[in-house]
């Protein structure tokens, strides 16, 4: 969604790098190019005012003048004040001390109110809470069903005492709800309500006669990040007539300029709670402003990749991998296993977009064929057993056989047999302490062809000639009699008293080469 300001904004700071010092044209220009990407991105502005006229007067105080890079230091100044725009800190859940905990959804129709709820659903429900969702939308068609549906999904309890359509009293069933919640010992529910093509005095009167009726500890507005501007004066109009304690905003994933999620937090005093980037129920997690003001400038969000790894491998089969690679007994049964589990996590276009600098190749990410792992599974799954452990068994014909059985062309199947011998070695080296392709290190090789490195290779056949010359001879055979170079490239053997100890390394170098 943010690929546009991202792109803008990286090529705004490329401008400022390798000056020592900014002068006064230098922050005006770079002033002006952030102000273009905001309003580009649709952000409000008010927002874009506020947020300019403060990375202006940061940059010439003295964090920037005094610094050693100026260019980082205002990357530093835009960072943290994306950061304060997009709210400051994660703002968590508050748990009523007596269960049940009241959750209510309101918003406009088309926002994604029904599917989320049964996200935050499932959200809580892994986070050891037992959630139940009611179905107090009666004037969509089918929001009961749906919610139905995808309450069945997240394996949570839906009240739904209405068909809706048009019948039955919301105000009633949010109330029952909580009832029925209390009685059946859930500790949090979620009220999906109702919601308008626009914001009208009937919508506004139901939410504030449910909000009434339940007392809810939470009243979340969730709001569509693709509809741009519009977004800010629906939460005003919301947070005059209902009011709420935060924002979840839906649908991050679109291809919108995602100005909203700049502007609400900000225009409201309101902060983003939630975020919803997709169409499956997992696709949901808590707002954290710093990791999206990060993933904006193109650094990265390693902590939430962290995370969903954490979620998602298992330390038992993690630790069984790592010792068969140890032992040398890595297969492709093995290899097949890592990468369903690398899946697992989401997708793979995602996962890489997380990674720092990963902008400047958002084109060959877009590109990226999710379907590669099904391709590798096919292939692998068409070998036997003995294959699958001993992939150097794989002869021409057994390729041919594989590739028929799997759909794939031979030249696939070498390609997967290649990769997996490759991938087997590299983390082989890294399992023993190193990295391939790097001198100096445990492990270590110096890779392919390094420039300047490589040893004068000796002629094959004859010996070395000598010259006619008795002096020139004498040379060259005392040249010849000289010991050999030690490993450290130091001319002459190493001393007889040394000891690698005598380098004093730190204490701690030692978990690094493990």
């Amino acid at each position: 969604m943010f690929a546009t300001l991202s792109d803008r904004l990286s090529e705004t700071f490329k401008n400022l790098r390798g000056k020592g010092r900014l002068s006064e044209a230098d922050i005006d220009a770079t002033a002006r190019e952030i102000r273009l990407a905001l309003l580009e991105a649709d952000v409000a502005l008010p927002v874009v005012k506020d947020f300019v006229a403060a990375v202006k007067e940061r940059a010439r105080g003295a964090e920037v003048s005094q610094a050693l890079n100026p260019a980082q230091q205002v990357v530093k100044i835009v960072n943290e004040e994306l950061v304060a725009v997009l709210g400051g800190e994660t703002r968590r859940l508050r748990f009523a001390k007596t269960p049940p905990t009241v959750i209510m959804l309101a918003g406009l129709q088309g926002a994604g109110k029904t599917t989320l709820a049964a996200k935050l659903a499932l959200w809580l429900k892994n986070q050891d809470k037992a959630p139940m969702l009611v179905a107090a939308d009666l004037q969509r068609p089918n929001a009961v069903q749906q919610l139905q549906v995808n309450g069945e999904r997240a394996g949570v309890t839906v009240f739904a005492p209405e068909p809706g359509n048009g019948v039955g009293d919301p105000v009633a069933v949010a109330r029952a709800g909580v009832e029925e919640a209390r009685r059946t010992l859930h500790d949090v529910v979620i009220i999906d309500t109702a919601g308008r093509l626009g914001v009208d005095a009937e919508l506004m009167k139901q939410a504030a006669d449910i909000r009434d009726a339940v007392s809810p500890d939470e009243v979340l507005f969730v709001v569509d990040a693709m509809i741009g501007q519009d977004a800010v004066n629906t939460a005003q109009a919301f947070l005059d007539g209902v009011g709420y304690d935060g924002v979840v905003l839906t649908k991050l994933d679109g291809d919108a300029r995602g100005g909203a999620a700049l502007s609400i937090a900000q225009m409201t005093g309101k902060p983003v709670m939630f975020a919803s980037a997709g169409e499956k129920l997992t696709d949901f997690d808590l707002f954290h402003p710093d990791r999206m003001a990060s993933r904006i400038l193109d650094m990265g969000d390693l902590l939430t990749l962290i995370e969903q790894a954490e979620k998602t491998f298992d330390a038992e089969q993690a630790a069984k991998a790592a010792a068969k690679l140890q032992d040398g007994e890595f297969t492709l049964d093995d290899f097949l296993e890592q990468m369903q589990q690398v899946r697992k996590m989401g997708s793979l276009t995602k996962m890489l977009g997380m990674l720092p600098g990963m902008g400047q190749f958002r084109d060959q990410l877009e590109n990226f064929d999710e379907r590669e792992i099904d391709r590798i599974q096919a292939i692998i799954q068409s070998m036997t057993p003995g294959e699958r452990a001993n992939p150097k068994m794989i002869d021409g014909s057994r390729r041919s056989r594989i590739a028929k059985g799997s759909g794939r062309s031979v030249a696939d199947v070498n390609q997967l047999v290649d990769r997996f011998f490759e991938a087997r070695k590299m983390m082989q080296q890294m399992a023993r302490g190193g990295m391939p392709g790097m001198p100096g290190m445990p492990g270590m090789g110096l890779g392919k062809k390094a420039k300047g490195r490589q040893a004068p290779q000796q002629k094959k056949g004859k010996g070395a000639r000598r010259s006619g010359n008795p002096a020139k001879a004498a040379q060259q055979a005392a040249a010849t009699d000289k010991p050999a170079a030690n490993p450290f490239g130091l001319p002459g053997e190493a001393p007889a008293d040394f000891n690698p100890d005598d380098f004093q390394l730190p204490a701690d170098l030692d978990k690094y080469l493990k």
